[in-house]
């Protein structure tokens, strides 16, 4: 079996717009993942200040990104204190 190496583990996925979307996400979620663990948060305290329950955090703080919608990570985000930008870049056509 040929072994792929890539540059990015967002090059390994087949189609760039998935890819894209499971970066923003990653994104917004480790900036969420941090500021529960700056502030020292329990799961109980960040759920109510998220606005989601308690096993939502949980999720969140293991990773299951499969869980989250872009949406509810920026609501979440939001609630924080933080502002999402978007930046779009036109690519190379080959």
């Amino acid at each position: 079996m040929k072994r792929n190496r890539f540059a990015s583990v967002w090059d390994a996925i087949e189609n760039p717009k998935d890819a894209a979307i499971l970066k923003v996400r990653a994104e917004v979620a480790h900036e969420l993942v941090g500021e529960i663990e700056r502030r020292k948060l329990t799961q109980g305290r960040a759920a109510t200040l998220l606005a989601v329950t308690q096993p939502r955090i949980s999720d969140l703080m293991r990773g299951r990104l499969d869980l989250f919608s872009l949406d509810t990570l920026i609501e979440m985000a939001g609630h924080v204190g933080f502002q999402v930008d978007i930046k779009l870049t036109k690519r190379r056509v080959a």
